[in-house]
């Protein structure tokens, strides 16, 4: 069974997103850590995270993609952006001890024109120094499209990275669809073979959870722009070949198209649950 679910809002709590995504048809979901644009992060209510973790256990959920915000950059020129994207994902982590076993993504950041190697580098002194032994959660690094200065425009550069990651078992990819084909991974035309060179790169293993988003922008546009499943340069064939791919079915599905509300989402969940079963 095809396992998916969409960003939730988190704003009333854990719980609520569990009952949400069941309402939906979903078995898994995404959710910000806290603002998507940064702030502070609501109180820990305990209590709320164990009634999610048995409804996880019980509804027999795929993991869950919690997303750092987009505001944390690891590889800024700017020392105190730095200093508060480490400590806002030191928080975060801590944070989701309270559900083990799932995912934390995070876009590796902007190097603001200081040159990839050193983004890279920065990025990598970054988890070596999040990152401890017993830790509960794999921490992914999500694949850009490359606009500007974006690190992890290439599947080399996220292996650049987690080379230089002393814990590199607790660090995974998440494979976002639209970003892949904007930034020239042919996966409508040849997505086996773009499967193969992730997998020459960087272990398919490695690959633990897959945005699956079309994309309002032509191959290769090094843009970043989503768009709703079947509406964008990517379109229903290819979108419909990535959810039925033989590597990729049992990973997590996480949708961020643009829609109006989740009844959008749900249809979206729908459809695609009927292309991967063949139907």
């Amino acid at each position: 069974m095809l396992h998916i679910g969409c960003h939730l809002s988190s704003s009333d709590g854990y719980a609520a997103m569990g009952e949400e995504a069941l309402r939906i048809g979903a078995d898994t979901f995404a959710f910000f850590t806290r603002n998507p644009r940064g702030g502070n992060a609501k109180p820990m209510d305990e209590e709320d995270a164990a009634v999610l973790r048995e409804m996880l256990k019980r509804e027999c959920f795929a993991p869950l993609v919690a997303h750092a915000p987009y505001t944390y950059n690891l590889c800024s020129d700017k020392e105190r952006n730095r200093e508060f994207a480490m400590e806002s994902m030191t928080e975060d982590l801590a944070r989701l001890e309270h559900l083990p076993g799932n995912y934390y993504n995070f876009h590796p950041g902007n190097h603001m024109k200081q040159g990839a190697e050193a983004g890279i580098a920065m990025v990598a002194d970054a988890l070596n120094e999040l990152l401890w032994e017993d830790m509960h959660t794999t921490v992914l690094l999500e694949t850009m499209a490359g606009k500007g200065t974006e690190v992890g425009r290439s599947f080399e550069e996220l292996r650049a990275i987690i080379d230089r990651v002393r814990l590199s078992d607790k660090v995974g990819v998440c494979l976002d669809t639209c970003h892949v084909y904007d930034a020239g991974y042919d996966i409508a035309g040849r997505l086996d073979e773009v499967l193969g060179e992730f997998d020459r790169v960087l272990g398919i293993g490695r690959l633990k959870a897959i945005h699956i988003n079309d994309t309002k922008n032509p191959f290769a546009s090094h843009k970043d722009r989503h768009a709703q499943i079947g509406k964008g340069f990517l379109g229903i064939e290819a979108l419909g070949a990535v959810v039925q791919h033989p590597l990729l079915r049992e990973l997590p599905f996480i949708l961020e198209t643009p829609q109006p509300d989740n009844d959008g989402y749900a249809e979206e969940i729908r459809m695609l649950r009927e292309i991967a079963s063949g139907r």
